[in-house]
């Protein structure tokens, strides 16, 4: 994905969450037999961080949100609590976006303009 950025692009990528509770159950699905949740890789901020990192974007945040459980009543009690929890904590979210620029060409002083 940065290899077609232009430098000053701004990569938003969206994740499941690895310490969570819905991560945990995509993970029971896969185990029973889901080939799409088998397959599934869960990424945690640090991680997020790591990649943009080794990719050489610059300025990467990781903003998160859905704390709540996958359950019914659980989610919609606590579902108004969602951006209160997320502006203190990032483990437990279910969904982690990261953002990150690509950084401008720098020219060396010997190349030709």
């Amino acid at each position: 994905m940065v290899r077609v950025l232009q430098p000053g692009d701004r990569l938003i990528l969206g994740e499941l969450g690895r310490w969570n509770l819905w991560a945990v159950q995509r993970r029971v699905k896969g185990w029973l037999g889901a080939d799409l949740w088998r397959a599934a890789h869960f990424r945690s901020r640090a991680d997020l961080l790591a990649l943009a990192t080794v990719a050489g974007l610059k300025g990467a945040t990781v903003t998160v949100a859905v704390f709540y459980p996958p359950l019914g009543l659980a989610a919609k009690v606590m579902a108004p609590m969602d951006p209160w929890i997320g502006r203190r904590i990032t483990v437990g979210a279910a969904f982690l976006v990261l953002s990150a620029t690509k950084p401008l060409e720098t020219r060396h002083e010997t190349e030709p303009t």
